[in-house]
């Protein structure tokens, strides 16, 4: 089977040659952080039966139906989400979703947007810059990468750049300030899935 990456970080991964990917958690986090604003995340929505609806912001097997999981979506209604499928009692679609992170649970706030028609403002991580590297070696975070991988919030990682780049669902800033003390600085790149609202 395939697996599938949700849009935002495809286009982040083609941009790093050589980028290693994947999945798993993040380490001395302690549990998921809430968000105090509402944020806005893309991906696969899907739901089994008449069981919750899911968000999907880590890698999505290629099957029919799709296969992944993620946190529950609170208010979901598929009524009011356009470009879904259905298929063998599963429910899909890949969605720009808006509501409120409580460290377990997403709530939406309004209708989502298909993601196909959704445009997204420029997001584009500096660290990303060659002009800008990091300070870690290709081997050294090779082994940090195994390490860190299997930490159970990480969504994904990848090396590019001079940095582990570790894709978690919400970090206020505390993860990646424990990643720089555990680490040193400029050595883990951390960056949220769930973004806030630009007005």
């Amino acid at each position: 089977m395939k697996i599938l990456l949700p849009l935002t970080l495809t286009a982040l991964l083609l941009a790093g040659c050589g980028a290693v990917t994947s999945p798993g958690g993040s380490p001395a986090s302690g549990s998921p952080r809430p968000a105090s604003d509402e944020l806005i995340g893309q991906g696969t929505v899907l739901s089994t039966g008449d069981g919750p609806a899911m968000l999907c912001l880590g890698p999505v097997m290629e099957s029919y139906p799709p296969q992944c999981s993620g946190p529950e979506i609170v208010g979901w209604d598929w009524t009011k989400a356009d470009a879904s499928e259905s298929a063998n009692g599963v429910t899909w679609g890949t969605y720009a979703v808006q509501g409120r992170w409580d460290g377990t649970t997403f709530t939406v706030t309004r209708p989502p947007t298909p993601l196909a028609l959704y445009d997204p403002p420029a997001n584009i991580d500096p660290r990303t810059d060659p002009t800008n590297p990091g300070a870690g070696t290709e081997s050294e975070l090779a082994d940090l990468q195994s390490t860190i991988s299997s930490d159970p919030d990480v969504l994904m990682t990848w090396i590019e750049n001079g940095y582990l780049f570790v894709t978690v669902t919400y970090d206020d800033g505390a993860l990646q300030s424990a990643y720089d003390a555990r680490y040193g600085a400029d050595v883990v790149a951390v960056q949220s899935s769930l973004q806030p609202v630009k007005s």
